[in-house]
């Protein structure tokens, strides 16, 4: 008891510090998941574009659609 209290000024900001951090980390993480969801859906379409499985017109539609999401997911986090 007595060395946690000794010890306090010096763990005290240790542990402030990682608890922000995991807090920071809680926010990203489903910035993140959304962006790398956006990323596979725009695989998902070059790939089904070159198999032949979706017109011209409507792969550049939904990639630029897609490309947007991304840039604008990309300038919020900046």
């Amino acid at each position: 008891m007595f060395l946690d209290l000794l010890m306090a000024p010096i763990i005290a900001p240790v542990n402030g510090l990682s608890w922000i951090a995991e807090k920071i980390l809680e926010q990203a993480e489903p910035q993140l998941d959304v962006k790398e969801n956006l990323k596979k859906q725009l695989l998902a379409l070059q790939l089904a574009f070159d198999m032949g499985d979706v017109p011209e017109d409507e792969f550049e539609a939904q990639e630029e659609e897609l490309l947007l999401a991304i840039q604008a997911m990309e300038e919020e986090a900046a």
